[in-house]
């Protein structure tokens, strides 16, 4: 199979499709929320290519004490956006605490069993609440960062950085999203070879996936050199969170209708 990417062609027509989009959605503005991460650094530099730094507007969303949100401050400095913080760590802990109390008084076939990865997906699912209600208030339009490698396997929240109104990297993946970070170079260089992780579980992306980004991209691409093991596991993945890239399945009634004489 031919494989011929080029990173900076790559770029110039994310940054054009941008363009295009914004002019068939009659909007000028993009809210992108800032992780501090190559993918949402990468996508705020095009957005601010495609439509003037002075139209993107980062978003900061610390879940309390967030160890990296140095890194999310530089990306918006080195990109000139204008950028807000809004800490939502209140908020996540007023859900739980709301949780644990209805359970007290729950009937006994409903107590809802604590559950440390629906407690991770939380934040991202809040972070969503916050960009809606900042896109919808700017009268903007709301940019996704997630890449084809984490959509591939699942390894993103339903309903949290799943929902955009645009996905800007949702056709690269992780490796070459980082091709396309190195032709900017008003991204810190360091911030686009950070190691991937979702500041939540405290682990990087890959150990909690038990797969490299690598091999990921070699599968997606129809590449060699991906070992059995770890295609298998991709797979598996792709498999189990398919409904994470398709809408709802709807289900069809057609009512009988009748002439009237």
């Amino acid at each position: 199979m031919m494989y011929d990417f080029d990173p900076a062609e790559a770029r110039d027509v994310l940054v054009s499709g941008i363009q295009r989009i914004a002019r068939q959605g009659s909007f000028s503005k993009a809210v992108v929320g800032i992780s501090g991460g190559k993918d949402s650094a990468v996508t705020a530099a095009l957005c601010a290519r495609a439509l003037g730094k002075e139209n993107v507007y980062g978003v900061l969303l610390p879940d309390g004490n967030q160890g990296d949100i140095k890194d999310s401050y530089a990306v918006c400095q080195a990109l000139g956006i204008p950028h807000i913080t809004v800490n939502i760590g209140k908020i996540h802990a007023s859900l739980c605490g709301a949780l644990h109390h209805a359970n007290q008084f729950a009937a006994h076939d409903m107590d809802v069993p604590a559950s440390q990865e629906a407690n991770i997906n939380v934040a991202p699912r809040l972070r969503m609440t916050v960009l809606r209600y900042i896109t919808q208030a700017l009268g903007a339009r709301l940019a996704g960062t997630g890449n084809l490698s984490e959509m591939t396997v699942g390894y993103c929240t339903k309903d949290g950085d799943t929902s955009c109104d645009f996905s800007v990297l949702g056709d690269l993946t992780s490796v070459e999203v980082v091709q396309v970070g190195l032709t900017m170079p008003e991204i810190p260089r360091r911030l686009v070879l950070k190691t991937p992780s979702d500041g939540l579980s405290g682990m990087s992306d890959e150990e909690k996936l038990g797969v490299s980004y690598e091999d990921i991209h070699k599968y997606i691409r129809g590449l060699e050199g991906v070992p059995q093991e770890a295609a298998k596991k991709i797979q598996e993945k792709q498999k189990k969170n398919a409904h994470k890239r398709q809408l709802p399945p709807l289900l069809h009634y057609s009512p009988t209708i009748r002439d009237e004489f």
